[in-house]
């Protein structure tokens, strides 16, 4: 972990922590990715672009059977959360603390989802509609309804930021333990427990967050 203070003409330091430099680093990753493996498509695929073809028809299906057919320009935001979601999960692979196990990053997603959420709800139905959906099905629901959508972002950001930080935490007990044995005991034998906190875990974890957002769109819009 580390964190750099940059200081501004105003004379104010800016932290940069490692986990807004990893961001960076995988959003530019993935925005380079897609514009090489994306470019001079063509009518006969090659394997690459196949591979991508299946990627996209894969996620297609799962917002077609989770939110329905009229929600199908959700397809770029789901499969983008879903892509970025598993990179930073997965980071743990090559050395480098997830930053899905910061509490920072997760209420930035929540509140993204949050966002989205709403957004998505007043275009459909229009302002007044949204209000409406508040006091459903009853009046006296209204303040019920309310705290449901408020918890919404803040449950998603400590479920998701529990659950990976309790992951990280183990596999450096797991080290640290095998380091007490031998140095060369760190080498393979964790393997198995990043396939599991890193990979297993990461994935169910992009999963709970990907399916709850979808379904909490499709919920808030049709109330």
């Amino acid at each position: 972990m580390f964190n750099v203070e940059i200081s501004l003409t105003t004379g104010y330091p800016l932290g940069l922590s490692s986990e807004i430099v990893t961001q960076w680093v995988i959003m530019l990753f993935l925005a380079i990715g897609g514009f090489l493996l994306t470019r001079n498509l063509k009518n006969v695929p090659d394997k690459k672009q196949a591979a991508l073809e299946k990627l996209y028809v894969t996620i297609e299906s799962v917002v077609k059977s989770t939110m329905g057919e009229s929600y199908t320009n959700f397809i770029p935001y789901v499969g983008s959360l879903i892509i970025y979601l598993l990179c930073m999960n997965f980071t743990g692979l090559i050395g480098i603390k997830p930053a899905t196990q910061s509490l920072s990053v997760t209420a930035g997603l929540g509140l993204t989802t949050f966002m989205t959420i709403h957004y998505t709800a007043i275009k459909r139905n229009g302002l007044f509609d949204y209000a409406k959906g508040y006091a459903h099905p009853f009046i006296v629901m209204l303040p019920i309804n309310i705290m449901e959508r408020v918890m919404l972002p803040v449950s998603l950001a400590l479920r998701l930021f529990g659950n990976m930080l309790a992951a990280t935490l183990l596999v450096d007990m797991v080290y640290e333990a095998l380091a007490g044995v031998a140095s060369i005991a760190q080498i393979g034998l964790p393997i198995i427990v990043h396939s599991y906190f890193d990979v297993f875990d990461g994935t169910i974890q992009m999963l709970v967050f990907s399916m709850l957002t979808m379904i909490q769109i499709k919920l808030v819009s049709e109330e």
